[in-house]
């Protein structure tokens, strides 16, 4: 992975870029004394001319509290065009892909909350937020003026620090409880095994099928079968996308019964067939999957947070491969990050 990486359709990631050039963020753990509440800390920064605008989707399974400092945002939700610019917003955990756009450079710091931390936290229910993004800065993130209290011209690490520290004041301040053991489970069981039925999950921790879904829906949003549902739909695209362990490719496709179920299953979650999802860059989506792919993996403890992605060091062996190019070349080629299943879809 470079932290730098070259201008392609008019952006330069500077929070850290794929090989063909598209945006990564500064994605890592919380510090520990927050890891009951929040799932994920994140920052990404990209530079763009003031004009360029890119029409994209977002997709997570966190709510996220999301600190825009820079770029002029807009998202569709179902119950209406939402316009960001330089605010705070809470954005629900989604069910589907929510379509997004983005003018200009831009600079988020976003803190992803735990399923069941918001009714903790501060006794919001996520039903009410699933799908929908709300001016709101419940934690106080940005304190006086986000301004003076994130410096534009701060290294990512440093604006991720700050967040989490403002985070620590309220959650110090306010003590909440933690979120239910039974919600954590049920997302490790996600990430683990998204075939997983509710009743197996149930029968395995020794309470009813009628509580799983009670608790799921209160702390999730939705039933169980579609949280596992939108997990699968999730790991398959990062897969597409060159962004999970490639070991895992075929045991993500086995997945679904076979090839018909596997598209309906896409579009029904992206909103359009794997192969039209291979057809353009998604530049937006490839942020929010790759933080889900790293906090899988770490949550599975299959790497430990902050160890090298597997991903990252396909990528470094392709940016090697692009800079001396193939034999009577010259170098220069922009190297395919996708996986085989992607390739296959485009001949499908």
């Amino acid at each position: 992975m470079t932290q730098r990486g070259r201008r392609i359709g008019g952006w330069e990631p500077r929070s850290g870029a794929t090989a063909d050039g598209m945006p990564l963020s500064l994605n890592r753990a919380p510090a520990p004394d927050l890891d009951p509440w929040v799932g994920r800390v994140v920052v990404t920064r990209v530079h763009a001319e003031p004009d360029h605008e890119v029409e994209c989707s977002v997709f997570n399974d966190l709510a996220f509290v999301r600190l825009v400092l820079a770029g002029d945002w807009r998202a569709k939700t179902p119950v209406g065009e939402v316009h960001v610019d330089r605010a705070t917003v809470l954005m629900g955990p989604q069910s589907r892909h929510m379509e997004m756009s983005c003018r200009g450079a831009f600079l988020t710091v976003n803190i992803g909350l735990r399923p069941g931390a918001l009714r903790c936290l501060f006794d919001q229910p996520v039903t009410s937020l699933v799908d929908r993004v709300e001016h709101a800065d419940p934690f106080g993130l940005a304190g006086e003026t986000a301004e003076t209290t994130y410096p534009a011209d701060a290294p990512v690490e440093e604006l991720a620090a700050i967040a989490e520290a403002r985070m620590r004041s309220f959650i110090e301040r306010t003590k909440p409880k933690r979120p239910d053991p039974i919600s954590t489970a049920f997302e490790a069981a996600s990430f683990l095994d998204p075939n997983t039925s509710p009743g197996d999950f149930a029968g395995t921790h020794s309470i009813s099928l009628r509580q799983v879904e009670r608790i799921v829906r209160r702390d999730f949003g939705m039933t169980p079968r579609t949280v596992m549902r939108r997990a699968r739909a999730m790991d398959l695209a990062g897969q597409m996308l060159g962004i999970s362990d490639g070991k895992e490719e075929q045991d993500f496709l086995l997945r679904y019964f076979d090839q018909s179920h596997l598209i309906r299953e896409f579009q029904h979650f992206f909103g359009v067939s794997p192969q039209a999802f291979l057809a353009k860059p998604r530049p937006l989506l490839t942020l929010n999957l790759e933080s889900r792919a790293a906090r899988r993996l770490e949550e599975l403890a299959r790497i430990a947070p902050g160890e090298r992605r597997p991903w990252h060091e396909k990528l470094e062996v392709e940016e090697e491969e692009e800079e001396e190019g193939p034999p009577g070349t010259g170098g220069g080629h922009l190297p395919d990050q996708r996986s085989k299943a992607s390739r296959w879809w485009s001949a499908t």
